[in-house]
Formats: C-alpha cells, structure tokens, sequence
C-alpha cells in the first residue's frame, strides 16, 4: 500500500503540472516562481541540515569498523576498514564515496531448510553504482542549458555519455543506466517480504519521483522533441534572474520542470540528505585510534569522580556474594 500511496502522489504531482500549465495556462508559475522557490528552499535546507550536523559534539571516537584494529606490529592491520590515522580515514571516506565500499561488503540473510545462510548481496551495490552515477552524470549534462558557451568538460561528459552513438538523438548510456538502477532498487522493495515490510512512503516516493523525472525527460528528448532552444532561453532567464516564458515550450517540460522542483524542496527534509550527511557521519570520517590516545568526555564534572569496578566491588562485595554473584576478590 505505501508503494501504492507514493505512486498515486507521484501521478497527482504530474497532474497537477498538466492542468495548471495546459489548462489554466500557469506557465508563468511553473516555469519562474516555482524553480527559484524550490532552489532557495533546497539550499537553505541543505545548509541547515549540515550546519546542525556539523555542531553536533562527537567527544569519542564511535567509528563503524571492518577489518582489524591496530594492535602488535606482527598482527596485519587492515588500514582502511579500520584506521588509525587522519590520512587513512581520508582514504577510507573517498572509497565510501565513490566506489560505495560498506555497500560492496554487504550481504543478504535468508533462512533455507530452517536454517539461517548468509550470501553476497553485490547486485545492490551494483545497481545503486549505476544510479548514482547515472544521476550524477545526467545532472552535467544538463548544466549545458545553464551556460552560454557551454563549458568544454560539459561538453566532454556528453560526448563520453553517447560515445556510443545510437540513434538519432542519440543514445546517452545514462539514460538506460539510471532506469535500470532505480527498477532494481524499486523491485527489490516490493519483491523481498521483510524489506517490503518495513518500507514506509518516504522510502518508496523518491525512487517513484526520480523515476517520473527520468521518463518525462527521455520522453521529451526520443518521442516529443521538444524545443531546446526555447528551453535554454527559458533557464538562461533564470539564471541571470531575467525570468521570460518562450512561446514553443511543451507542456511536458514543465511536468518534468515541476517534479524537478518538488525533489528539490523534499531533498533536504528527506532520506536523500544521505548525499551530505555521509561527509559528517562520525562513524565513517573518524580515525580508531582509541589504543594510541585516551579520550576523555568534556562534559565530565569535576566534581563527580569515576567509579571503579574495584570500588563497585568493594562496596558491593558482601551482597554480590550473597547472590551468588562472581567477584575478585574474596575480601
């Protein structure tokens, strides 16, 4: 049913884009007011978010570990599971980052003939490498409509991405590649029973909302061919805050135009801020190096001193015995 409620919304967005461009002939809102609205709101969100992130007081070292710890020289330490040092912990950030390492060690639990197996799960890794950087890739590719010339690296990921050269337009491989990712992602939700029973609206929206984005934009530029250049005028008029509505704009831009602008506003209060909250996540950008240095609370006060178990014991000692309970010492 969440699926379900999050695919009916989807539709009602789309919907809604239709009858207020094509019917009450709101062009103007969707296509000037909406987008800077959603901008400020992504941005002023986004900061917040990790503004408040970036105050929170981590005064131990909590990091998620995955391989051995540093310990006697002829015991072999795994340096970028488990590091010790800031130049380690670097190094173990941009291979979270950007090759998804945590994901990659993942692995799926099923209970086979009454008995709890465990197997590799990389197809989701895969997939989730694929959208990401499919996303990631579309979202250069459109900064063309952005800039007047275009910038040459711009120019040089289009050229990479339809390297391929299939069909007129042709084919860009991120186009297939984000679809195929995010079906991945979506069936993998609605096929596994226990994941199924723990997904709520906010996991399965976003996936339906990216995938309306993606198919709205393939269906403009293979099946409606939209005008691009009254399009460009259009974002170059936003951008240099000169705002026009060009005559020749297809009512499907602006449905695509409008879920991009209802992401934007859901981004920074939603699961996606993953995105910006990986960078201040205490358990991945913090070195273990709690057996090099001692690490003491801040907030600790002075005037409460710390309780050993020995001093547990000796107070306790003729009750722990009593109940049966095992102590050090006997008296």
């Amino acid at each position: 049913m969440n699926a379900l409620y999050s695919l009916v919304l989807v539709f009602a967005l789309v919907l809604i884009a239709l009858f207020g461009v094509g019917t009450a002939h709101m062009a103007g809102l969707f296509g000037t007011l909406l987008p800077y609205v959603a901008v400020a709101v992504f941005l002023v969100g986004f900061a917040n978010r990790i503004i408040g992130w970036a105050k929170s007081p981590v005064p131990f070292r909590i990091p998620t570990t995955g391989g051995q710890q540093k310990s006697l020289d002829f015991i072999q330490h795994d340096r970028f599971d488990n590091p010790v040092t800031p130049g380690q912990t670097f190094i173990r950030m941009v291979l979270e980052i950007c090759c998804f390492r945590s994901l990659f060690r993942n692995t799926k639990v099923e209970l086979r003939d009454g008995r709890v197996t465990y197997a590799s799960s990389k197809f989701l890794w895969l997939f989730s490498l694929l959208f990401h950087y499919s996303f990631l890739l579309i979202v250069i590719r459109h900064m063309r409509l952005f800039f007047e010339p275009v910038p040459a690296c711009i120019g040089f990921v289009e050229m990479i991405d339809g390297i391929m050269q299939l069909g007129v337009p042709r084919l860009y491989m991120s186009d297939l590649l984000i679809l195929a990712g995010l079906g991945f992602l979506l069936s993998r939700r609605l096929q596994d029973p226990k994941l199924r029973y723990i997904s709520l609206v906010t996991d399965y929206f976003p996936l339906l909302l990216i995938i309306g984005i993606a198919l709205s934009g393939i269906y403009m530029r293979y099946f409606e061919h939209v005008d691009i250049m009254a399009i460009k005028k259009l974002t170059m008029g936003l951008v240099t805050f000169s705002p026009v509505i060009p005559a020749g704009v297809s009512v499907v831009f602006y449905i695509h135009l409008f879920l991009v602008c209802v992401l934007l506003v859901y981004f920074p209060f939603s699961k996606l801020m993953h995105a910006g909250g990986v960078f201040l996540s205490p358990t991945r950008n913090m070195p273990n190096d709690t057996r090099i240095n001692h690490h003491e609370n801040p907030w600790n006060d002075p005037n409460i001193k710390p309780h050993s178990y020995e001093a547990y014991e000796d107070e306790f000692r003729e009750a722990m015995i009593e109940a049966g309970l095992p102590v050090e010492k006997k008296a």
